[in-house]
């Protein structure tokens, strides 16, 4: 698939507030892409940390923003009002269904458990065939290599088929990751 402009393209990352600020820059650096490439970013819907620097990094850049969040973290990861579209679910199940349903491919930048668990839902997903949309994990600073050797090794001892593995891209740069994410 070679996405065009209404591409929607469903951004995972942290929402903690005590991360390095290079994460917050690599956010920034993400959504002024998706930005002026003319897709839509589909986020978790808050406002703070990496999830608001790459909605507010796409806006800036006239990109439309789809902000998810259950009403439960409305308020915790103070919902992003300025998105285009803010859509409140009454549960996480609900929030994760919707994101996956209006995207057209899967970003994964650093994050904590959250980021884990939206990452590999999507790509056991992809991994069983139930989408073909890309699934690309940008890490610059190797955050992900202990889980890329986790799988390396489920593989080697027969558990996930090298199939499977092979289902997600991996990247250390922005333009190595659109480069997957535009394969």
């Amino acid at each position: 698939m070679s996405p065009d402009a209404r591409f929607a393209l469903c951004v995972y990352c942290s929402s903690s507030e005590r991360i390095d600020p290079r994460n917050i820059a690599l956010a920034h650096e993400v959504g002024a892409e998706i930005g002026r490439r003319g897709w839509t970013l589909v986020s978790g819907g808050g406002s703070v940390s990496m999830m608001g620097a790459v909605a507010r990094s796409v806006r800036a850049e006239g990109g439309h923003t789809l902000g998810v969040i259950p009403r439960a973290l409305a308020s915790v990861e103070v919902a992003d009002h300025e998105a285009d579209e803010l859509v409140v679910t009454d549960t996480m199940r609900v929030r994760k269904a919707v994101m996956d349903e209006r995207s057209d491919g899967f970003l994964a930048l650093p994050g904590g458990l959250g980021t884990l668990e939206e990452l590999l839902e999507v790509w056991v997903a992809r991994s069983l065939g139930m989408h073909s949309k890309p699934v690309v994990v940008l890490d610059p600073d190797g955050l992900f290599d202990p889980l890329r050797e986790q799988v390396r090794r489920l593989v080697e001892l027969g558990f996930t088929r090298p199939e499977a593995a092979g289902t997600v891209g991996w990247a250390r740069t922005v333009p190595a990751a659109f480069a997957l994410l535009s394969g």
